[in-house]
């Protein structure tokens, strides 16, 4: 049954930042209702947009997404049932039960789920429901990896080698790929977004890359059926967006490259390639529109290619659906922000509920596709993404600091998540010479993502801001005690000494009140900081002799316990620093001049530093 969710302030985010190629026509014909067959971030994305166009809009859940972001802001929800998928967002009965009881007359399929699925798409055609997407027939030549890519050679589209036919089992694979030549892509013939995709080197590796890619094949598309074609090595992944009308008009739009990526999965994205040069990107572009044209493509979408080094380009594959937005002036990076612990393989699923969310619109040139809000749950059903994260600027330089400073502002409490790699693939060498492939994750951390090595000087400033807290949070304690007592008895010190553990190495600091600011001395260098930051913000900034610092505020406790989350902080996996963390526990005493003088007890302070749910502990 529908029913109508009250307004929630997220509702109305990023209304009036969404951008639009011509300004929206209200007197334009359009539906009257939607329904939108999805969840998350592209759900919401869709029900704001069609709210500024006037439209009304139906949201389908299970029913752990009850209370979801885009159930509130939709203007009727139905509920299809319970939370795994074949049970709610693929069961295409229930969704078309929804639709004509909500008297809906479109359906926008968002990305995933049934958005490439022609026989859904044929049904509401029969039903006399719109499909805001490409028509069955290109779904199928193109959600077919064998089929589109027979369509692709037919429009003279580069292809990567391979067999030309479906996989019978385990020992057939075998075969092909030894006459193929090692290295093989094992992969789903109608998968998408990296499920279903194997790497084989050798004939055990073919063996089990076919049985592991059949049975992913099988539980997220319903169809096993698997090829195998030749695995282009250390290549770039670059798409071409498209447009094709339903008069057999075709235009390509500028490039993305999406070569970072985890499990064949986009992790950080940018528009455009540094790679490209004008004829390269030309010559992609025409290949793409030849291909839409062959199908009669009358949708957005998007063709895949595989760059070498020498910039020979591969059809890879095309998605007919909504894909990233790309922006035509200036450098855009996309971060997809995941609910994922970055030490484990690159990223392995958290669940929980974010028990604190801030993101960082604050700061220009920031959008954030998200569809979630404090108190939701990242559950096992979906997918764990938080946020598509994406900064913008006239330079892909300026685009780089822009996300970097978004990344450190971004608030997630309750789950473990992947800003720290984020962080520091955007610092990272080779990313910022652009020289990138899909292989980048493993080539730059062979033995796995570590956590960031503090610099000499990062260690400094470091240092220097936690005692800084510190002495800021005992005058914010005194002003407390003594706010009854007359001005003129309240005697607040300037002078702290201090000593900051931090990674087992202990660092004396003098820390001297300068007016509003503070003044640090970490072995006999000095430093002035910034005493803007506020103990009541999850979100401390500040400066350090004119360097820029953003540290999270966990928690604070009586006994003068801060916890702090620092994004450029290495650190160790819980299971691994029980015994180090014994070792690193060293007593802290942090003492006034009156305290000195009076020789009265030393009060233990310990400065707890976390980052993202593993904890070093420094004093």
């Amino acid at each position: 049954m529908a029913y109508q969710p009250a307004v929630n302030s997220i509702a109305l985010r990023g209304l009036s930042s969404l951008y639009t190629a011509d300004p929206i026509d209200p007197n334009e014909e359009t539906f009257n209702k939607i329904l939108i067959a999805n969840r998350g971030e592209i759900a919401c994305r869709v029900i704001r947009t069609a709210r500024q166009m006037g439209i009304k809009t139906v949201a389908v859940h299970s029913d752990v997404d009850s209370y979801a972001p885009h159930v509130k802001m939709a203007d009727e929800a139905v509920c299809l049932g319970t939370a795994q998928v074949k049970d709610s967002y693929l069961r295409v009965d229930r969704i078309l039960d929804a639709i004509h009881s909500t008297k809906s007359e479109a359906v926008h399929p968002g990305y995933g789920f049934l958005s490439e699925n022609a026989d859904f798409v044929s049904q509401l055609e029969s039903d006399g429901v719109a499909f805001i997407g490409p028509s069955p027939a290109a779904i199928t030549g193109m959600g077919d990896k064998l089929q589109s890519k027979r369509l692709a050679m037919q429009a003279k589209v580069n292809t990567i080698p391979g067999f030309d036919g479906i996989v019978a089992d385990a020992e057939d694979c075998v075969r092909i790929s030894r006459e193929i030549g090692y290295p093989v892509m094992i992969k789903a013939s109608a998968g998408g977004g990296g499920k279903g995709m194997r790497i084989a080197r050798n004939d055990d590796q073919a063996r089990e890359g076919f049985k592991l890619s059949s049975q992913e094949a099988a539980s997220s598309f319903a169809d096993d059926r698997i090829l195998v074609e030749k695995f282009v090595d250390k290549p770039r992944h670059i798409e071409i967006q498209v447009l094709g009308d339903k008069h057999g008009n075709a235009i390509y739009l500028n490039e993305r490259e999406c070569s970072i990526q985890r499990r064949n999965q986009k992790v950080i994205e940018e528009a455009p390639s540094v790679f490209l040069d004008p004829e390269t990107r030309a010559a992609m572009g025409e290949q793409a529109v030849a291909l839409a044209k062959n199908i009669g493509y009358s949708s957005a979408g998007t063709v895949e290619f595989l760059v070498d080094a020498q910039k020979n380009f591969y059809f890879l594959e095309m998605n007919t659906r909504l894909q990233s937005d790309v922006k035509l002036n200036g450098w855009a990076i996309e971060s997809r922000v995941y609910a994922e612990d970055p030490f484990k393989n690159f990223g392995l699923p958290s669940i929980g509920r974010l028990s604190r969310y801030q993101e960082p619109l604050h700061i220009e040139k920031v959008r954030c596709d998200s569809g979630v809000e404090e108190g939701s749950d990242i559950s096992i059903y979906y997918d764990p993404m938080i946020c598509k994260l994406v900064c913008y600027g006239h330079t892909r330089d300026e685009a780089i600091k822009t996300s970097i400073k978004a990344l450190d502002s971004y608030v997630i409490r309750g789950v473990t998540h992947n800003i720290p790699l984020l962080r520091d693939i955007l610092t990272e060498e080779r990313f910022n010479k652009g020289d990138l492939t899909t292989n980048y994750l493993p080539e730059v951390y062979p033995d796995g993502f570590k956590g960031k090595q503090l610099s000499a000087d990062e260690k400094f400033e470091l240092v220097s801001m936690l005692s800084c807290i510190h002495a800021k949070e005992l005058l914010r304690n005194r002003q407390l005690r003594n706010r009854t007592r007359q001005k003129s008895r309240d005697r607040s010190p300037t002078h702290w000494e201090v000593v900051v553990t931090l990674g087992g190495e202990q660092t004396p600091v003098t820390v001297m009140r300068d007016g509003y600011n503070f003044k640090t001395i970490v072995n006999g260098k000095e430093a002035i900081v910034s005493g803007s930051f506020d103990l009541a913000s999850p979100l401390l900034e500040s400066k350090v002799n004119e360097n820029r610092e953003t540290m999270q505020l966990i928690k604070m406790d009586m006994s003068g316990g801060i916890r702090i989350r620092s994004i450029r902080l290495q650190i160790k996996k819980k299971e691994e620093t029980r015994e180090e963390n014994k070792l690193s526990e060293h007593k802290t005493y942090c003492l006034t001049q009156q305290q000195c003088l009076r020789d009265k007890g030393r009060k233990e302070i310990k400065h707890a530093l976390l980052q993202d749910g593993f904890d070093t502990l420094t004093t």
